[in-house]
C-alpha cells in the first residue's frame, strides 16, 4: 500500500487511494515529468509472487496499450518499482456507471441508449483489434461530467487469437453480467461481450440486474436456466424496440444474438424511432435450449440405453439358491423395505419443511421508494406507510443535488426489492462539502493544486512581481500569496488563485536611466537581445544621448528577439560650423608662429 507523497519510478507522486479491487490498488498520482494527473493501477503485494497474477497483470497492459479510442481509457506507461508492478493510465474524474445507477435509481431511454451507443462504439475497437474485454459491468464503466463514456479495466481482457485457454480463464468476470456459455465453463467470444452489454442495459433501465441469488453459483444456473425477465413489466413506457435489442443481445443461444457489436449499436441507433413504435416482440430463430450442454446430454443418454440394451441381450447365469440364501435374500428385503419408508418420509418432510411451510409464510417484497428531497419526518412516515422500518440513526452526507437538511439518499437505495419489514437507513444532506482553506504560502503549487482539484476546487495560477528576484531562485514554484485567506471556506466549484514570483527579467528605462550605447550593447549582449541603433539629428542633445527604445521599459526579455534604440548625432551644418571654426585657428597659429 502506498501512502501520499511516495513517488513510483521516481516519477508519479502519489495523491491518495481511489480504488481497491481483487488484483489491484489504483491510485490517483501526479506524472511530474508530464504535468498531469494519472492513475496508477499497483499489483497487490500479496499477488506480486504469483507469476498466474502477474502474467494476467502484464496481459492487461499489453492488451490496453493497442487500443486508441476516445470511449477506452488510455494507457500512458507500465512497469515494476522495487517488486511493484504498475500500469498508468488516463485519469478519469468522474463517476462509474454503477456510482450513477445507485445515485438515479435508473437512467431514462434515452440516456440509457446513448451511453450504450458509445459503449459499443470503443467494444467495436477492441473486437477489431481481437480483443475480448470479458469484463463489461458498469464498474468498469466511466462516465465523465460532459457524458463522455470511457471503458476501463481491461483486466480479464483475452486475445481472440490467445492458444492457452485454460478453464480458470474462461470463467472470469463478474457473475452478475456472465453469459451462459461462460457460467457453463466454455471459452469467450465477442459474443459474450455482446451478452454482458445487454445485462448492463437491463440495469439502466431497471436500476437493479436481472438475475439475483444468496451464491455465485446460484445466480450463475440463472443466467443459463431462467428467460430474461421483461424490463416493459417493469417500465411499461420502454419501447419494445428496446426491449427486443436487450432480449437479443442477453439470447441464451449465442446464435441468437447479435453477430457482432456494430449490429448491437446500428440496431440501438434506431430502436427509440417512431417507425419502430409499434414492433412485434422478437421471436428467436434458433431454440433457447438448443445448447451444447443439451446435446451432450442426449448423447449420454443414447449411450445409457445402448448399454442397457446390451445387457438385455446377454443370457443370464442360472444358479441354485440354497436355504441359508433365501433366508438372507428375505431378511435383507425386510430391511430394505424398511429403509425406503424412511427415505420416503424424510423426503416428505423436507419438502413440507423447506417448501410449503416458507411458502404460507413468506415475507412479501417490495421496492424501496424514492423519498430524497423530502425532510427526515415526511421520508420515514412515506417509509413506514409502504411496511418499511425506518433506523433511527440517520447519517449525513455531503451532496449538490440535495438541499441541506433534506434526506439525500436511503441504504438500500431507492428501487432495490427488499423484504417487507426491512430497516432502511436515512441519509441527510450537509449541502455541499466545505473546505477549510490552509496557509499555502511556501509550499509546491503543483501539489497543492493537485489536493484542491480532486476536491472540486478550481486554481488559477498567476505571477506577481518581487523586490529581490535572487531571493526566490531556485524557488520558482513555491506559492508567495494566496487569493483566499487561511481559515476561510470553499465549496465545490470555487476557485482559489495561487501566486508565484515573477522571475523574467525586464527591459531598464535605457532613455531617462541615460544608459550610453556601449552599456545597451553590453545588457543585450548578455541576454540575447539582437541590439538595432539608428543615428538621429539632434543639435539640442549631447551626440550619443539615448532618446528612444523600441521595447518598453519594465516589458518581459525574451531570448532571440530585437530592440532598437535611437541616438542622436550633430546635424551637417552643425558639424560644417564646427569645422569652420577649427578652420580660423591655423592661420592665427602660424602667425603666432
Amino acid at each position: 500500500m502506498f501512502t501520499k507523497g511516495q513517488r513510483i519510478n521516481d516519477r508519479y507522486e502519489i495523491i491518495r487511494l481511489i480504488g481497491e479491487g481483487g488484483m489491484a490498488n489504483v491510485y490517483l498520482a501526479y506524472d511530474t515529468i508530464l504535468e498531469r494527473n494519472v492513475a496508477v493501477k499497483v499489483l497487490r503485494g500479496d499477488l506480486a509472487d504469483d507469476e498466474k497474477f502477474v502474467r494476467r497483470f502484464q496481459r492487461e497492459a499489453i492488451s490496453a496499450s493497442s487500443l486508441s479510442h476516445p470511449n477506452i481509457v488510455e494507457m500512458y506507461d507500465v512497469g515494476e518499482d522495487n517488486g511493484n508492478f504498475y500500469i498508468v493510465m488516463e485519469y478519469i474524474d468522474g463517476k462509474t456507471l454503477k456510482q450513477l445507477i445507485k445515485k438515479r435509481g435508473h437512467l431514462t431511454a434515452s440516456e440509457a441508449v446513448d451511453i450504450m451507443c458509445q459503449l459499443t462504439d470503443g467494444l467495436a475497437h477492441a473486437h477489431d483489434s481481437y480483443i475480448i474485454h470479458r469484463d463489461i459491468k458498469p464498474q468498469n464503466i466511466m462516465i465523465l461530467e460532459d457524458g463522455l463514456v470511457k471503458i476501463t479495466d481491461f483486466g480479464v481482457a483475452m486475445a481472440l487469437n490467445a492458444s492457452d485457454l485454460t478453464q480458470t480463464n474462461s470463467v472470469m468476470g463478474s457473475v452478475h453480467y456472465l453469459p451462459p456459455e461462460q457460467a457453463a465453463g466454455k471459452g469467450s467470444t465477442i459474443k459474450s461481450d455482446i451478452y454482458s452489454l445487454g445485462i448492463v442495459l437491463y440495469e439502466m433501465l431497471a436500476g437493479t440486474m436481472p438475475f439475483r441469488g444468496e451464491t455465485a453459483v446460484e445466480i450463475a444456473l440463472k443466467h443459463i436456466k431462467n428467460p430474461m425477465p421483461s424490463i416493459r413489466k417493469i417500465n411499461p413506457k420502454i419501447p419494445q424496440a428496446l426491449e427486443n435489442v436487450i432480449l437479443k443481445a442477453t439470447a441464451k443461444n449465442p446464435k441468437n444474438r447479435y453477430n457482432n457489436v456494430r449490429e448491437l449499436y446500428d440496431d440501438l441507433k434506431t430502436c427509440l424511432d417512431k417507425k419502430r413504435a409499434n414492433e412485434k416482440r422478437i421471436v428467436f430463430p434458433y431454440p433457447e435450449d438448443d445448447l451444447d450442454d443439451t446435446k451432450v446430454l442426449d448423447n449420454l443418454k443414447e449411450e445409457i440405453k445402448e448399454k442397457e440394451n446390451k445387457e438385455e441381450e446377454k443370457e443370464p447365469e442360472i444358479k441354485p439358491v440354497s436355504d441359508e440364501d433365501y433366508k438372507e435374500d428375505k431378511r435383507l428385503s425386510k430391511i430394505t423395505k424398511l429403509l425406503i419408508g424412511l427415505c420416503s418420509a424424510l423426503i416428505v418432510t423436507v419438502i413440507v419443511v423447506f417448501l410449503i411451510v416458507p411458502y404460507f409464510f413468506r415475507t412479501p417484497e417490495l421496492r424501496v421508494p424514492d423519498v430524497s428531497g423530502l425532510t427526515v419526518k415526511e421520508a420515514a412516515k412515506q417509509l413506514e406507510d409502504v411496511g418499511l422500518v425506518v433506523s433511527s440513526d440517520v447519517k449525513e452526507d455531503y451532496t449538490d443535488e440535495v438541499d441541506e437538511g433534506l434526506v439525500s439518499k436511503t441504504e438500500p437505495i431507492a428501487r432495490k426489492v427488499v423484504k417487507k419489514g426491512a430497516t432502511i437507513i436515512l441519509y441527510k444532506s450537509k449541502g455541499s462539502q466545505k473546505i477549510q482553506v490552509e496557509n499555502y504560502v511556501g509550499k509546491n503549487y503543483i501539489k497543492i493544486q493537485a489536493e484542491l482539484e480532486v476536491k472540486g476546487i478550481s486554481v488559477i495560477i498567476d505571477y506577481k512581481n518581487v523586490d529581490d528576484k535572487s531571493k526566490y531562485k531556485g524557488k520558482e514554484d513555491l506559492i508567495i500569496e494566496q487569493s483566499v485567506k487561511k481559515d476561510s471556506y470553499l465549496e465545490k466549484g470555487d476557485s482559489i488563485t495561487l501566486f508565484l514570483p515573477k522571475m523574467v527579467k525586464e527591459y531598464p528605462d535605457f532613455v531617462s536611466e541615460g544608459w550610453s550605447v556601449e552599456e545597451i550593447k553590453e545588457f543585450c549582449n548578455e541576454y540575447g537581445v539582437d541590439i538595432t541603433v539608428e543615428e538621429v539629428e539632434d543639435d539640442t542633445k549631447e551626440a550619443g544621448t539615448v532618446i528612444y527604445q523600441s521595447r518598453p521599459a519594465g516589458s518581459e526579455i525574451v531570448d532571440k528577439v530585437s530592440i532598437k534604440i535611437k541616438v542622436t548625432k550633430k546635424s551637417q551644418n552643425a558639424q560644417e560650423n564646427s569645422n569652420n571654426n577649427n578652420d580660423g585657428m591655423v592661420p592665427y597659429e602660424e602667425e603666432d608662429n
